[in-house]
């Protein structure tokens, strides 16, 4: 019997359906995203690497926790889960031929990029999902590729990433510049415009790395088949969640103040090694918390089933923080970047990765999916398979 050829898209993935491992991977490190993110708003007198240097001895010790768990290791893990996705939608969809495939990653790429503008513009000049879009927007060639191209070009990236810079550890006495904490709305708008652009052009180049490794775990389903890739995933959650461990102690022992400040030409070194440490840091804990979600499918409880709702919707979570940041931290609203300190915004953080969870799990016994997830759905795959 002759098959008819596949000429629409096969939809998104049933809720039913999804593998527990990537939802609550996603779920569980948007609190690390959140830990990232908000430090970066505070003011102080010395500020480095996003945290003021004149704090108590417990904003020392919530430093050296972010520095070495947190900071440069969720954002990895996220572009590994990225990349993991796409693959995903690539095997879903392969009737639709190369070229139906890299159409839809496009359509795909195009609402990130005009979501991640808007959230960059209105909330958070920070904004990672426009870089995503751009990444898939070249990404969507790489999909087809042999898997020792994948894993010279992944090197190749994270290579890159080694290249000596201080960037990460620059110092400072000013409060974050205008575009981060604008002081009025068309200073806003006027400082972003230029910043947005930058990050959503060069922020691929950091992403790439995971993305590809991501399409690479993809295509062999080992997040969604951890019974069968469990030495893999052992030895990768261990040697990369250690490395990222040691990786991270010049630079966090530095910030918590355990250390004198080095040289600039040391400085040049610790902080890409920090960085770098980081994302194999963010692959030992996909491959970790694949491993715990192994020993969780079908007796899953409340919380767990609260957190995986927040991965399947972690566009909308991801957002929903960005709208504490705004009310919080904008010197035109509550203005608490000074008055907040590392410790006290650590459990900001904490709170609002909490209230997403809360409201994720809302939406799941509520039978709604996150608007977010809705839109992106309905813009790649059409309005009848959202």
């Amino acid at each position: 019997m002759a098959t008819t050829p596949q000429t629409r898209p096969a939809g998104p993935t049933a809720t039913s359906e999804r593998a527990l491992g990537p939802d609550l991977a996603r779920g569980f490190m948007l609190l690390f995203i959140a830990l990232a993110n908000s430090h970066y708003f505070l003011r102080g007198d010395t500020v480095r690497g996003g945290f003021p240097m004149d704090g108590t001895w417990l904003d020392s010790a919530v430093t050296w926790l972010i520095a070495t768990f947190v900071d440069g290791r969720a954002f990895p893990m996220f572009g590994l889960l990225f990349g993991y996705g796409v693959a995903h939608i690539v095997r879903r969809n392969e009737a639709l031929g190369p070229r139906g495939v890299r159409h839809l990653l496009w359509r795909r790429s195009l609402v990130l990029i005009v979501v991640g503008f808007l959230h960059a513009m209105l909330l958070y000049v920070g904004d990672i999902l426009a870089a995503y879009g751009v990444l898939l927007l070249l990404g969507a060639w790489t999909v087809r590729w042999r898997a020792r191209w994948l894993v010279l070009v992944a090197v190749a990236f994270f290579a890159l990433g080694l290249a000596p810079s201080a960037d990460s550890l620059s110092v400072s006495a000013e409060p974050p510049d205008a575009s981060m904490l604008p002081p009025d709305l068309a200073a806003m708008f006027s400082e972003r415009i230029v910043v947005q652009p930058i990050i959503m052009l060069f922020g691929p180049i950091g992403f790439a790395c995971p993305f590809l490794i991501g399409l690479l775990a993809g295509r062999a389903r080992v997040l969604e088949q951890p019974e069968r890739h469990r030495r893999l995933l052992i030895v990768t959650a261990v040697a990369g969640i250690g490395v990222a461990v040691l990786g991270a102690q010049p630079a966090a022992l530095m910030l918590a103040g355990v250390t004198d400040v080095p040289g600039e030409a040391t400085l040049e070194l610790i902080g890409p090694l920090h960085d770098a440490a980081g994302v194999l840091g963010g692959f030992g804990y996909a491959a970790l918390i694949a491993l715990v979600a192994a020993r969780l499918t079908g007796r899953t409880g409340r919380i767990t089933e609260a957190i995986r709702a927040t991965g399947q919707r972690s566009m909308t979570c991801y957002l929903m923080q960005s709208v504490v940041w705004a009310a919080v931290f904008t010197p035109f609203l509550l203005d608490l970047s000074g008055t907040l300190t590392v410790t006290t915004t650590a459990l900001l953080a904490t709170a609002t990765w909490l209230g997403t969870v809360a409201a994720a799990d809302w939406m799941r016994r509520t039978g709604r999916r996150g608007p977010f997830e809705v839109l992106v759905r309905r813009v790649t795959y059409g309005p009848r398979r959202t």
